[in-house]
């Protein structure tokens, strides 16, 4: 089973490619705020499991 740092990590990648190959403005942001928001979202698990 793939952790959720792992997943949220895949995740940005992902989305990050798709807002580079996105056509319109309006997509690239969105792929790009969706990028950012999973990498926060790993960034909170591994300050998680630092401190516990």
């Amino acid at each position: 089973m793939e952790s959720n740092v792992r997943f949220y990590r895949r995740r940005a990648a992902e989305e990050r490619t798709a807002a580079q190959r996105a056509i319109t403005e309006q997509a690239r942001s969105w792929h790009a705020k969706l990028a950012q928001d999973f990498a926060e979202r790993a960034d909170a698990c591994t300050g998680m499991a630092l401190t516990a």
